[in-house]
């Protein structure tokens, strides 16, 4: 927040040019202190931020998301990514789209890089990536059951997700 000082006497504004003027006239000179708010910076996502996002679209090769998230700060607006199906897990591993997240999900991602003009590319292959939070096709929340598996908590029904790895 940056401060601006005026200094004034009766009803007339002085002008105070240097540091001797300043001095004479600051023990005898109410001071009136206006503080404007600057703007905070936008939050961009780097290449290694992990952020929070939500799943918006699946196809067969990906997933769109909004960034809602970069760390512990939440964005003024939703940032678009792509989860691409191949850093949905480890080198070699091979997983379909729709059994790793779903519309809706919540989930924690790495940014990998800057991606295309329309996205950032996100990966949820670390064991700490991953859905955070689903709902289930029944409308309740999700409970994860293994690092692969999550369950309805209204219905017990399992569902396959890429579960994140608690983190304590």
């Amino acid at each position: 927040m940056r401060r601006l000082l005026v200094k004034f006497r009766c009803s007339q504004l002085q002008k105070v040019y240097n540091n001797e003027q300043f001095a004479k006239l600051s023990d005898s000179l109410p001071v009136l202190s206006i503080a404007h708010e600057t703007r905070p910076t936008a939050t961009v996502p780097q290449p290694g931020d992990v952020v929070l996002c939500r799943v918006v679209r699946l196809t067969s090769q990906a997933a769109t998301v909004e960034i809602v998230c970069v760390g512990t700060r939440a964005l003024p607006a939703p940032f678009p990514g792509t989860i691409r199906q191949q850093d949905i897990r480890a080198a070699g591993d091979t997983v379909e789209l729709s059994k790793a997240v779903r519309p809706g999900d919540i989930v924690r991602a790495e940014v990998l890089s800057l991606g295309d003009a329309r996205a950032l590319y996100l990966t949820t292959a670390k064991n700490e990536l991953g859905v955070v939070f689903a709902l289930s096709e029944a409308g309740a929340p999700m409970v994860p059951v293994s690092w692969k598996e999550m369950a309805c908590t209204k219905t017990r029904a399992i569902e396959p997700r890429k579960v994140a790895k608690t983190v304590q």
